[in-house]
């Protein structure tokens, strides 16, 4: 699929897409936006992608938000007036991209290969891993411009690292370095910028390894059922997963495989083997007017 904003490949069960604004340092307009929402939807499509990674084109990953074009690139207004076939569900572009991607059963590594500022960073919060260069220059910069952290960073920030390390950043706007992101927990690895898309590739292999049900279920488990009341409830959709799965033909090949000493072959899909407990989660009401008390 050609896109204007993005680059998609798809190889060796892997998917990479590549932010391709390199003359505006990939900031993010409202098509990009659109672009990647479409991608995300291709790819949980196709059950042979295991894993998707996200990139920049160039030096940088993304500047943030495009504010070169007159657009109102907080609040996204354009993604609301030119209408979405109702896919945002009174969201703003911003968080309609990030709920897409939280959403998504597959898992998605951030190859922070530049600079990553704004949205451009809070993009990455809802991904699952973050790998970042060394010379990358990073910023939760909203304070400093007026306005507020976005697309839901308010519950991803403090689960990516400690509530200390969170509000110090988003009251401060100030900009940081990767090591910094390394000791906070925000990053997973701090490379030089030419090894952070071959590693994020090798980390990609690794995972497309293991059963594409199992990582779509772990997936579920560690971001919703981390927030869940009690272990529990974390307990319970466990427990009915692998009462099922464990009658499963993946879990039948990964003891076969473990005893002959060989790399299993999983079949399991996820678009038609998931088990019924998935998904136990219902999407968010409509909003109340954008008020805490509409």
């Amino acid at each position: 699929m050609s896109y204007e904003t993005l680059l998609l490949d798809i190889a060796d069960r892997t998917a990479v897409i590549t932010l391709n604004r390199p003359d505006k340092m990939n900031a993010v307009s409202v098509q990009m936006i659109r672009e990647f929402i479409d991608a995300i939807d291709r790819i949980d499509a196709d059950d042979e992608v295991r894993c998707v990674i996200v990139t920049g084109a160039g030096r940088q990953f993304c500047a943030g938000a495009d504010l070169s074009r007159g657009e109102d690139a907080y609040a996204w207004k354009r993604w609301k007036d030119e209408g979405d076939g109702g896919l945002n569900q009174g969201r703003n572009g911003g968080g309609s991209l990030a709920l897409r991607i939280y959403d998504s059963p597959k898992p998605f590594i951030a190859a922070i290969n530049g600079s990553a500022v704004g949205f451009g960073l809070t993009l990455t919060l809802p991904m699952d891993v973050r790998l970042c260069a060394d010379s990358a220059k990073l910023g939760f910069v909203f304070a400093r411009r007026g306005v507020v952290i976005d697309a839901a960073s308010g519950w991803f920030l403090p689960r990516a690292v400690p509530m200390t390390w969170a509000t110090e950043w988003a009251y401060s706007g100030r900009m940081f370095k990767p090591d910094e992101a390394l000791r906070a927990g925000l990053v997973r690895e701090v490379l030089p910028a030419a090894e952070v898309l071959p590693a994020a590739q090798r980390m990609a292999a690794d995972i497309a390894q293991s059963s594409a049900v199992s990582v779509a279920m772990a997936k579920a488990l560690l971001w919703r059922a981390s927030a869940a009341p009690t272990p529990w409830d974390a307990f319970h959709l466990d427990r009915d997963a692998l009462a099922e799965m464990a009658h499963g033909p993946d879990a039948a090949e990964g003891a076969k495989a473990f005893m002959e000493k060989r790399e299993p072959r999983f079949t399991a899909k996820v678009s038609s083997d998931m088990p019924k407990v998935y998904p136990w989660w219902s999407e968010a009401p409509p909003p109340r007017g954008g008020s805490a008390k509409g």
